[in-house]
């Protein structure tokens, strides 16, 4: 044996004996280090969509999943982790269905919820009895799940919480959601060592995991030990930018992924639900890749398995969409701007052709509509062409439903048809998308900025806007966009923005304004907007606060 070879066999033993964690650097242990590797950040830009599935066995109550532990009782307690196992029975799980039913709606991955913050884990596990096992059910739930996703050829992915607060409670440890670090310091290296077991039979026993979703506190050790034991495993969360229950207000030219819940709760909520329309879902889909995102779309599986009804049909309209507009929806790249108004834009990761993707448009099957581009210029080889369309037939009508496009001063002028038909009824409502081959910028655009607005009064709020990258004498007009903060959970809900007047920008200056007779008990969200070209560019949205 020659001493490289030796060298690194002592490594390895150092990294992964139970007391190898210890080891790793100082480095390693930054919460905002990457150790991704380029080409699988590369993949989740091009894949675009995959499925979340958040399911524990507090399922069984429709709550709040593992948080309901938080300030809980001793008795709340004791009964939540040695009586609920004994009633979760998911026998009517069917992985495969679940798996086909992701790949029908257009996702490339899933991510299961293995083992969330309460530290329930949904495997066959040698480090705590709280699992799958000891439950009516007796099965691996991870071991059927990433079977379905390989035999469905979807990549497999794990969601994990480093935090585990049956073994803070087991320390005699107050469970809490802050100075969670201090809380676990006296048993700090224990902990690691848990962590670091569970995470082997994770990444060890199913072959490989392609993606690994970090949650809670992200304990940086846990993707030095993914790192390790899956060199070619992509996190996301604990490395990528991931905005929850909410899309990035700016286009990314980095990978970054928005895990989003249908429901307005991540597990299975059986009473006052506020499920997202499928019109809804597919808007945020549309958002998350014209501003260069992936979104990981979650549903929570009902106690016994199944996907509640709602959820499944939104899927299912979902997978409608997808099937006929998958071309936009993979291998594409944020555009020179995201959208002009309710269209919105992205481009082929060739730089071939620009997609319009035409959202909240009352439009009957066989009407023409016109719509003019400001952002797009055509060439002498540019074409035209409807998503999913030949252009020939509308069924039952007597027209022809071809697109035409024409290069005026005013933009580029499109003329398309909705000629598919999609729903019997002719009462199809989402978004056609308009491809446009060989074409070019039409402008360089300008980048606003929000500077952090201040609540002068409970009613005032006094904002703040820059400008980058002007030229020389261009004109603009600048102003706000603003409305109430809806909630974490609310907000995405919601896209509708109010708007100040607008004024001349005066280059090279701030600019600012002030918002009167507001809600003292609200919250505002607060962005910058330019007018370039005709086309309103918003910029970072920033939370003012309701005054204390």
């Amino acid at each position: 044996m020659n001493n490289k070879v030796y060298i690194v066999m002592i490594i390895c033993l150092m990294l992964f004996s139970r007391e190898g964690i210890a080891q790793i650097s100082k480095d390693a242990l930054a919460s905002d280090y990457n150790k991704n590797k380029p080409e699988l950040e590369e993949w989740l830009q091009d894949a675009g969509f995959g499925l979340f599935l958040h399911w524990s066995m507090d399922s069984q109550l429709g709550t709040v999943i593992s948080h309901t532990i938080v300030g809980s009782s001793e008795d709340y307690q004791e009964r939540y982790y040695n009586e609920l196992p004994k009633t979760f029975n998911p026998k009517d799980f069917d992985a495969m269905e679940m798996a086909r039913l992701a790949k029908l709606a257009g996702a490339k991955y899933m991510v299961l919820t293995t083992k969330h913050h309460s530290g329930f884990c949904m495997w066959d596990t040698k480090t705590t009895d709280f699992n799958i096992m000891n439950t009516p059910y007796e099965k691996d739930i991870v071991k059927e799940y990433v079977d379905a996703c390989r035999a469905m050829d979807l990549k497999v992915g794990f969601y994990y919480s480093p935090e585990d607060w049956l073994f803070l409670r087991n320390k005699g440890a107050l469970i809490k959601r802050r100075n969670r670090e201090e809380i676990a310091k006296p048993f700090r290296k224990e902990y690691d060592v848990f962590m670091q077991d569970q995470l082997r039979e994770l990444l060890t026993n199913y072959g490989k995991i392609d993606v690994m979703f970090l949650d809670g506190g992200y304990w940086p050790p846990a993707k030095t030990i993914c790192w390790k034991l899956q060199p070619d495993i992509l996190i996301t969360r604990g490395a990528l930018n991931s905005p929850e229950q909410t899309v990035s207000d700016l286009a990314r030219d980095e990978a970054w992924e928005a895990c989003i819940t249908m429901n307005n709760q991540w597990a299975y909520k059986p009473t006052n639900k506020k499920i997202k329309h499928g019109t809804r879902l597919i808007e945020i889909l549309i958002e998350t890749r014209c501003k260069g995102g992936a979104l990981v779309l979650n549903v929570g599986p009902k106690p016994n398995g199944e996907l509640d009804i709602v959820e499944e049909e939104n899927l299912r309209e979902v997978a409608a969409w997808n099937f006929v507009h998958q071309e936009a929806l993979y291998n594409v790249r944020p555009w020179i701007v995201t959208n002009e108004g309710n269209i919105w834009m992205s481009r082929s990761k060739e730089n071939k052709a620009v997609y319009a993707y035409i959202t909240k448009v009352d439009w009957e099957r066989g009407d023409r509509k016109e719509f003019t581009l400001k952002s797009v210029k055509a060439t002498k080889d540019t074409k035209i062409s409807v998503i999913g369309q030949n252009d020939l037939v509308c069924e039952y009508q007597y027209i022809v439903p071809d697109s035409h496009l024409k290069q005026t001063n005013e933009g580029l002028e499109i003329s398309v048809v909705r000629a598919q038909r999609i729903y019997n009824a002719n009462d199809w409502d989402n978004p056609i998308v308009v491809k446009l081959e060989n074409v070019e910028p039409a402008m360089n655009p300008v980048k606003a900025i929000t500077i952090d607005p201040v609540r002068t009064s409970p009613t005032t709020i006094q904002m703040t806007g820059s400008i980058e990258n002007v030229t020389d004498g261009e004109a603009l007009k600048v102003g706000f966009l603003y409305r109430e903060y809806g909630g974490f959970h609310e907000s995405i809900y919601n896209d509708h923005w109010d708007m100040t007047s607008l004024k001349k920008y005066k280059p090279g200056q701030k600019f600012d304004s002030n918002l009167k007779k507001l809600d003292p008990k609200k919250d505002y969200e607060i962005r910058s907007v330019v007018e370039q070209n005709g086309i309103l560019i918003p910029g970072n949205i920033i939370r003012c606060k309701k005054l204390k």
